[in-house]
């Protein structure tokens, strides 16, 4: 028997525990509070276990935007550095500070309004684990609510341990004439070297999955990226190789409609998608893809798989055309605990972008028609091209 139900049925020598935030004089303050720049060890084990659920909630008085400024470090068997290292939201599935409901399997983030985050990833260790939450904000932690649920077992030899990486990037175009139509047919590309990176890691293991997040300033499609994964420092053409980002996401034909799979989805769409005018079909508006969109992928069923090394990565359109700002937290499991291998970048670095609105569009407009004047309506380049 294979998937996620395969070991429910087995009789395990374990003991279940669990460390939680409860108020310890028996009162209802089941909270702590974490100083601006503080950390708070949210659970010390020592021994061999296994981490098979994690549960938070937070809140900040004044920091909208506490879950993006707090970061997730877990360490394993005793390390300097954590194998786990991401803002706490992203790692669990709600980016930009905001709340939203997401639904997979390994991750959720579940009513109210998506401010429950919780994890099903099995987290093995040999000698210890430690779980941290650091408060990057300039603001107090006014409340962190959690349960960290785990069982003392011995660990089998072929159990790994679990990883993942935050990473965030705002791309460039490559192509030589700027964006343009962001899919340019005449720009081959044989190579990841200009991708989007979302895991570059060292070791043995196998990756499980990512959830990815996209700030568009272009009402165009986004995803006609393909997804490349060099595996054990392979030449091109590399071991798995896809046809889209949207193919790569279990999706088709440029979706804008959440969709929420155990292993697969849409967890956040932009929203804009106008009324279609009459006599109007859908290829006349090209607005869905403008704004913030959270898409998630997890390989429940099929890992992937190296034996020295996994640089795994997306064209940001085809041949990397697109300015995109991109974020990532990919997860995977190795033989070794190692260091979750990516640099964070400091809250002031880690803002959302602010949102594309109405007078944005109409100052690109006014740009436009003082760079060709007479075209009030702004089409001209359909002409020109």
């Amino acid at each position: 028997m294979n998937g996620p139900l395969a070991r429910i049925s087995r009789i395990t020598d374990a003991r279940t525990r669990r460390i939680s935030s409860y108020d310890r004089t028996g009162a209802n303050m089941d909270c702590v509070t974490v100083p601006p720049g503080g950390t708070h060890v949210v659970a010390e084990i020592a021994g061999s276990g296994c981490i098979t659920h994690m549960w938070f909630t937070m809140w900040s008085e004044v920091d909208t935007l506490i879950r993006s400024h707090c970061l997730l470090r877990i360490y394993w068997d005793g390390a300097d550095e954590p194998s786990v290292e991401a803002p706490i939201g992203e790692f669990f599935g709600n980016a930009w500070g905001e709340n939203y409901l997401f639904s997979s399997l390994p991750l959720v983030c579940g009513p109210r309004d998506g401010r429950a985050m919780t994890s099903y990833w099995p987290m093995a260790f040999r000698q210890g684990a430690r779980v941290e939450v650091v408060n990057q904000s300039e603001a107090t932690l006014d409340r962190l609510y959690f349960y960290v649920d785990y069982e003392e077992r011995e660990v089998a030899a072929d159990e790994g341990y679990f990883h993942a990486q935050y990473r965030q990037e705002l791309t460039n175009s490559h192509a030589p004439d700027g964006e343009g139509d962001a899919m340019p047919p005449v720009i081959p590309n044989q190579s990841d070297a200009g991708n989007y990176v979302f895991l570059d890691a060292a070791g043995q293991g196998h990756y499980v999955g990512v959830n990815l997040y996209v700030e568009s300033p272009t009402p165009l499609w986004y995803g006609e990226g393909d997804d490349m994964f060099r595996i054990d420092g392979e030449e091109y053409p590399y071991s798995l190789h896809g046809t889209g980002t949207e193919d790569y996401f279990n999706t088709a034909w440029s979706p804008e409609y959440e969709f929420q799979h155990p292993y697969f989805g849409l967890a956040r769409v932009p929203g804009r998608e106008p009324g279609l005018a009459e006599g109007w079909t859908k290829r006349d508006y090209h607005f869905w893809w403008l704004g913030r969109t959270h898409c998630y992928r997890f390989h429940m069923e099929d890992p992937v798989r190296f034996r020295s090394s996994l640089r795994a990565s997306l064209e940001h359109g085809h041949a990397n055309t697109l300015s995109l700002m991109l974020r990532s937290v990919a997860y995977w499991y190795q033989s070794a605990p190692v260091a979750a291998g990516s640099v964070i970048p400091p809250v002031a670095e880690r803002q959302p972008m602010p949102p594309i609105i109405d007078q944005d569009i109409h100052h690109w407009r006014d740009t436009w028609m003082k760079q060709n004047p007479g075209d009030a309506w702004g089409n001209n380049w359909r002409t020109k091209s």
